[in-house]
């Protein structure tokens, strides 16, 4: 039995291996599905360990070839989801050619995880139906992108067998596709509005101004970090109101505030304008390093100390909404992007280690600094750290408040110096709590309200993340399935050409007039036609598999022993012989033989031996027709 830890060190050794040599990073996949596809492929060859796989990685490269295609699992078909691309053809479609029209009448559509293209030639089609073949050449460019070179070269082809392609409508079919050489090739002047190229949705700059993007089931083989990201990329890369068309497994949970829903059933939605400070959710978002960029050296080195300080602190608006927060802070209170725009309250750093709310309105009230002292913050060991906390109202040169700067100053080592005096400050900290008390008691209710809707979310995320691992299984099993198809066509194809060499040999093997019997390297019987039948009396079935030398018949089979001996020891020898024997009539007759042997020595060799009858007590041997 594997053991789970140490399979779980050899899995992500294994992926840094392929990131570093191949340059495919795989660490943001989901590590389930990982596993599974690469178990898969050890089962194949044998390797019971990721460790034993990483070493046969290194000595057999084409390995890679074989482990990239079951990772990156393929499933694509013309009009995949027949109820998904009515609702294309019927609201989506329409919309977009319409919204171009107000604009400069180009429309840009990306097609992300495009495999070998039958979705980009799906949406292709929809768009000649509804605007003909002139305008579309002229205003649609479709980007078709993938990781996958081998999947993109099939594409670019655009060349499909009869089983590729019937799913598709006859009409379509008729219409759009040329039938060269046994195989449907899609019409060149509407191939050329379609652009492949290889691009990762994780790592490489999006395609910017797009009207139409399509994403389907890709996202769910990506944990939930990846997903955001990719996410936030789709935004930017979409024009305002543009069309984001994710599969049937796949949702926007925590995007609510970037994109709207045309249809929820569909996986259909629509980019919205992201506003009050709100695109700072959008980690790694373009815009952000475009404002860092125009901003120039000032701005952006501003930015950057900011976030390195090692002093923890954060920024909130007027409005008591999260704005800023260094990386100190995010790694102190476990905060993270999801949380920038977010209302203090709905945050725990609002209440722990301190109640910060009535400190901002007491600094605004006041219009100076308010600073909490040694506030203690517990750690998982036990321990105790010790924040000096202070609250700083920001105003303009006009006096209107901005907002607070709250700052955390770690003085957990002063404090273990300085312990006798903070014992007799005890009693003054516990008046302070006591005098909090009240207002903790109200914010117990704003908790447990809180923690009703994160259980709810999590349930949510839950349920999503089984559905994409139900529809990751099932694409797994349809590409076994089409594995296993095509194997069993190939052993058919094997089987039929086995019966007709069987019968071109019963052919051959009736048509000559002479005894035939083959011997295996153990001299037991392995052919003998019907012509031997006749001569000694048994049948085919009755000898096939036993001792050629422990037969009964009337052939004096000692008299060969030695010359087949030597015909198993030197190959390139042939021995003749005529040999008095009886037949099955039990009349004296003489029978020439002829023996030689059959096969290579390194693998075994064969005797075949060719018997005729020529002469019987006087009377001249018979001849066979």
């Amino acid at each position: 039995m594997r053991d789970g830890e140490s399979d779980a060190l050899g899995l992500e050794t294994l992926l840094e291996h392929l990131k570093n040599t191949r340059g495919f990073d795989f660490t943001a996949y989901k590590r389930t599905t990982l596993s599974r596809r690469i178990d898969k492929r050890m089962s194949a060859i044998g390797v019971e360990s990721y460790a034993a796989y990483l070493d046969y990685l290194q000595v057999h490269q084409d390995e890679f070839t074989q482990l990239f295609n079951s990772i990156l699992i393929n499933v694509t078909s013309f009009f995949r989801d027949a109820e998904a691309f009515e609702f294309l053809r019927t609201q989506v479609v329409p919309k977009v050619i319409t919204g171009s029209e107000a604009s400069d009448g180009q429309i840009r559509i990306w097609s992300a995880g495009c495999a070998s293209g039958e979705e980009c030639y799906s949406v292709a089609i929809l768009f000649v139906e509804a605007m003909g073949a002139e305008p579309f050449r002229e205003r649609v460019k479709i980007y078709a992108t993938d990781v996958d070179e081998e999947e993109l070269g099939i594409a670019r082809h655009a060349s499909y067998t009869d089983r590729d392609i019937q799913d598709l409508p006859a009409e379509y079919r008729d219409k759009y596709f040329d039938r060269v050489n046994q195989r449907w090739i899609f019409k060149k002047d509407l191939r050329r509005s379609v652009i492949f190229g290889r691009h990762d949705v994780l790592d490489d700059a999006p395609i910017s101004r797009v009207d139409l993007l399509l994403c389907r089931n890709t996202l769910m083989y990506f944990n939930h970090e990846a997903q955001a990201k990719i996410v936030h990329r789709f935004h930017f890369a979409l024009r305002e109101g543009g069309i984001l068309v994710l599969g049937k497994a796949e949702m926007l949970l925590n995007f609510v505030g970037a994109f709207a829903p045309v249809d929820l059933k569909q996986r259909v939605f629509m980019k919205v304008r992201v506003e009050n400070g709100a695109e700072r959710l959008l980690v790694g978002y373009p815009e952000r390093e475009e404002r860092m960029t125009q901003a120039g050296p000032p701005g952006r080195l501003r930015e950057i100390s900011f976030d390195q300080d090692p002093t923890a602190q954060f920024v909130v608006d007027a409005r008591s909404h999260l704005l800023l927060v260094n990386a100190r802070a995010r790694d102190l209170f476990g905060l993270n992007a999801r949380d920038i725009g977010r209302p203090l309250q709905d945050l725990e750093v609002s209440y722990r280690p301190a109640e910060l709310r009535s400190c901002i309105d007491e600094a605004h009230m006041r219009r100076q600094v308010v600073q909490l002292r040694e506030v203690s913050w517990p750690t998982p060991g036990g321990e105790p750290r010790y924040f000096n906390v202070q609250v700083t109202p920001v105003v303009d040169s006009s006096e209107v408040p901005l907002g607070s700067k709250i700052i955390f100053t770690d003085v957990t080592r002063q404090h273990e110096l300085q312990d006798e005096l903070q014992r007799s400050k005890q009693e003054l900290e516990t008046a302070y709590e006591e005098l909090q008390s009240t207002n903790e008691e109200l914010e117990t209710t704003n908790e447990e309200l809180q923690s009703t809707v994160e259980e709810l979310e999590t349930t949510n995320e839950e349920l999503q993340s089984t559905n994409e691992e139900l529809e990751t299984m099932n694409e797994e099993l349809q590409s076994t399935n089409e594995e296993l198809e095509t194997v069993n066509t190939e052993l058919h194809q094997r089987g039929t050409d086995l019966s007709r060499s069987n019968s071109f040999l019963g052919g051959i093997l009736r048509s000559v007039p002479l005894a035939v019997i083959v011997l295996d390297e153990q001299l037991q019987v392995e052919l003998w036609n019907e012509v031997a039948a006749d001569l000694w009396g048994l049948r085919a079935d009755e000898v096939r598999g036993r001792q050629f030398f422990g037969l009964d018949i009337g052939l004096p089979v000692e008299q060969l022993k030695q010359p087949i001996a030597g015909l198993m020891r030197h190959g390139d020898q042939r021995f003749e012989a005529e040999i008095d024997a009886m037949n099955r009539r039990g009349r004296q007759i003489r029978v020439r033989v002829q023996c030689g042997s059959i096969g290579p020595a390194d693998h075994g060799r064969g005797i075949i031996l060719l018997m005729q009858e020529t002469a019987r007590a006087g009377v001249p041997a018979p001849v066979r027709h």
